[in-house]
């Protein structure tokens, strides 16, 4: 892209002091000609770039002149301005902030790659918020977020997802987004790191005890391998159902963690397989469809999802 290149050639002339047509051309892998239209482009963009010929001469740039922004591709420079997520940035208190610091990255970007970077910035929008989901509400989001900057410890008093409080001391290490959710990661007393749903932290207290961070610690690749691990210890189980074509639409778009393995032949009925983490999960997600959906596999599932109907009918009978 011309951008691109007339960037490189403003960082050849500003770490070289000066460089030849011939060998700009060379370097950039265009004709001569184009170094010189390029030339006349930057010129006319407000460049100080001077012409001096003579068997020394060459192209360089007004003693002084430095660009505001060194190293950075048109892409590059693009990258910078997709919208974060308002509703992440309302968490972390910087709504404002993000938008002041764009507003001067903005104003300080050559002209050439300030109307690509407004682009960006007009036309990509983040959203992570969920379509019924409500706001998970975090009443100790501040006091974590200051334990982890301050690298202070931490005892919270944490509520497991079967309604039992625990209570510890951590070491706070970061906060990590999940769609909406934001969990909480910290070392234990014993140095194992854990997860915690920072909606589930109900209390928090600073303990005046030092905390060392641990060296090398990277919370983007810990999460990485952490998402890994969870995804590949979860329980399976598989079914083998029948569908009506129509509902095919309703099954892909779900946020549970059913996964559709596969898809077969497309009939009056079509043959899919299905992956739940519990034969519960199974069962809810399976009824839900009616005659929509009938069970070919495991049998004993069949007999089960038969028997919720059955009892089902029954109740709304005698109601």
């Amino acid at each position: 892209m011309r951008g691109d290149r007339l960037l490189s050639i403003l960082l050849l002339l500003q770490s070289q002091g000066q460089a030849t047509a011939k060998d700009l051309a060379w370097r950039l892998e265009v004709s001569e000609r184009t170094i010189y239209r390029d030339m006349d482009a930057l010129s006319r963009i407000g460049i100080p770039v001077i012409a001096e010929r003579g068997k020394n001469g060459g192209w360089s740039l007004l003693e002084g002149y430095q660009t505001k922004l060194t190293g950075l591709s048109e892409t590059e420079i693009g990258a910078l301005f997709v919208s974060p997520s308002e509703q992440l940035l309302d968490d972390l208190g910087m709504i404002l902030t993000s938008e002041k610091a764009r507003n001067k990255l903005i104003a300080s970007l050559p002209s050439i790659y300030r109307e690509n970077a407004m682009n960006v910035w007009e036309r990509i929008h983040v959203d992570t918020s969920s379509w019924r989901g409500r706001k998970e509400k975090i009443a100790t989001f501040e006091v974590l977020k200051e334990a982890i900057f301050t690298e202070s410890k931490l005892k919270i008093f944490y509520q497991r997802a079967d309604g039992i409080m625990n209570e510890r001391v951590v070491g706070p290490l970061g906060l990590v987004s999940k769609g909406n959710r934001w969990y909480f990661i910290a070392s234990k007393e014993n140095g194992e790191i854990r997860n915690y749903r920072a909606s589930r932290i109900q209390r928090a207290l600073p303990v005046h005890k030092s905390f060392k961070r641990p060296e090398n610690f990277d919370l983007g690749d810990y999460w990485r391998s952490s998402t890994k691990d969870f995804m590949e210890k979860l329980p399976s189980y598989d079914v083998l159902v029948e569908v009506k074509p129509d509902i095919l639409p309703r099954m892909k778009f779900t946020d549970r963690f059913v996964q559709i393995m596969d898809i077969g032949d497309h009939g009056e009925w079509v043959p899919v397989k299905l992956s739940f983490h519990t034969e519960d999960e199974a069962k809810g997600y399976i009824i839900g469809f009616a005659d929509r959906i009938k069970v070919i596999e495991p049998k004993e599932l069949y007999d089960v999802i038969l028997e919720m109907a059955v009892s089902t009918v029954e109740f709304y009978k005698n109601k």
